[in-house]
């Protein structure tokens, strides 16, 4: 019985300790990213979309770093979202996560990986977009709930990002 009710506590424990860590670590990226510029307002009547997918939003990161996951601005938190790709920009409108709105001027590429951020898929199973704010160089993934979606995505935001000649001018600021 002395035996059991030791398992038990040191189970307790050695969990107790994981999730402090983990929450010192969260903590620690948020203060290591208070230089990430506010985001960009969601617009109030954004319009009709050029396309729309739901899906997964699976996180935002550095770019090129795949697992230096964004925390700030709730823009690290995996999240069922909608997807819609506008003239204007691209709005991703997710469940329990604030609004996430990039203006076509900032995004910068779109591209299909099949991971990022302890998210692995299928062979070019997520949808990447590229984009900068403010200063920084940022990948947005996004999974389709259908796959039929993504390339109907795909095929709109690489319309949206080569028809934005701002683009260029404005990530430079």
């Amino acid at each position: 019985m002395d035996t059991k009710l030791l398992s038990g506590v040191l189970t307790v424990a050695i969990i107790a300790v994981v999730l402090v860590m983990m929450w010192l670590g969260w903590r620690n990226r948020l203060k290591r990213q208070s230089d990430v510029e506010q985001l960009p307002p969601v617009p109030a009547a954004p319009g009709e979309p050029v396309a729309v997918a739901e899906g997964q939003y699976v996180a935002t990161t550095t770019a090129g770093d795949w697992l230096d996951r964004i925390a700030v601005h709730g823009l690290g938190i995996r999240t069922n979202a909608t997807l819609a790709a506008y003239p204007h920009g691209v709005l991703y409108e997710r469940s329990g996560a604030p609004a996430l709105y990039i203006p076509a001027a900032s995004l910068a590429g779109v591209r299909q990986e099949s991971g990022m951020a302890g998210k692995f898929v299928e062979k070019d199973g997520l949808l990447v977009l590229a984009w900068t704010l403010g200063a920084h160089e940022l990948d947005t993934g996004f999974r389709t709930r259908r796959a039929a979606d993504k390339d109907v995505l795909y095929q709109a935001l690489q319309e949206l990002i080569s028809s934005a000649p701002a683009a260029g001018a404005t990530s430079g600021k």
